[in-house]
């Protein structure tokens, strides 16, 4: 096995609209490149683009990074689930999540207790398994602890969104470690390639502006040791006042949970969320333009 500085992470990509065969041919290169796997977050039709990687790749693996629960009937994802795994010859895996209340709330759908919703969900998926076919290993989105504890006693693996880094040994601690050893546990950290550091925070600052209105997502980051942030950012959204909250992220707190940096440091730094024991996917972002010169970027980091 090749050492945590020698190996590639695992890639995001996205199907956005009118650029899809563009990104699936990157995706292919990845693979021939040797990246770790392909993570496709929950935008623009997840599954489908997974269907699509299942026929323009044959040996890397991917997944749903996530699928949420609520926007598909479990017999339907069941059913879609099972004929990727079969037609990708088990190289795809099922990444779940209960995504954010706001966002559903804005489309017009319930939701329930997250944990017995997804509990639920997944003895679903396994229950349709015989008409379906068979289920590809399931990952769930774990942000928090009982979420993690949650995926380590039905799941077959964890995900994490714009984890801390530092907080995150604490939380694979949790796994017995006849446990760990069998399951897939994976990061998305959002990732810039620049030397100019503050244009790449600025950069993850946009991204994670979208994320901090979130109150799952505050609450992990004051148990990550971020309390004061997130106060200060809860003051300024409570005021309507979105520049200010946007102020109230630290560098501190955004190099803790995205890259930024010049190629060694990027490096370096994926390198330290393998040490983990979490493999790193690098969402990528760029400071001069969108998804696909940012991947490029990344490919050109390991040439």
């Amino acid at each position: 096995m090749t050492s945590s500085d020698d190996q590639l992470p695992a890639l995001s990509v996205i199907g956005s609209a009118n650029k899809r065969t563009a990104i699936l041919e990157l995706a292919a290169e990845a693979e021939t490149r040797g990246f770790a796997g392909l993570a496709c977050p929950g935008v623009g039709g997840n599954l489908a683009l997974c269907g699509s990687l299942a026929h323009v790749t044959k040996t890397i693996t991917f997944w749903s990074s996530i699928q949420p629960i609520y926007l598909s009937h479990p017999m339907e994802t069941a059913a879609t689930a099972a004929h990727i795994a079969e037609v990708s010859g088990g190289r795809f895996r099922l990444g779940l999540g209960v995504s954010h209340v706001p966002m559903l709330d804005r489309i017009g759908l319930a939701t329930g207790k997250p944990l017995s919703d997804m509990r639920d969900y997944v003895a679903s998926l396994r229950a349709a398994a015989r008409g379906a076919g068979t289920m590809p290993p399931i990952l769930l989105a774990a942000l928090r602890d009982r979420m993690l504890d949650l995926a380590v006693e039905i799941g077959d693996g964890a995900l994490w969104a714009n984890a801390s880094l530092s907080h995150t040994p604490m939380q694979v601690a949790r796994i017995p470690a006849d446990r760990r050893r069998n399951l897939q546990l994976a990061n998305m950290v959002p990732t810039v390639i620049d030397t100019d550091v503050n244009a790449a925070r600025a950069i993850h600052r946009r991204t994670l502006s979208g994320y901090i209105v979130l109150p799952n997502y505050r609450n992990y980051w004051r148990v990550a040791g971020y309390s004061d942030e997130m106060d200060a950012i809860e003051a300024a959204l409570e005021r309507g006042d979105r520049d200010a909250a946007t102020a109230a992220m630290s560098d501190r707190w955004i190099d803790d949970c995205t890259i930024s940096g010049d190629a060694a440091g990027v490096r370096d730094r994926l390198a330290a969320w393998y040490a983990t024991g979490v493999t790193p996917i690098a969402v990528m972002s760029s400071t001069t333009g969108g998804q696909a010169k940012a991947i490029r970027e990344l490919f050109d980091l390991y040439n």
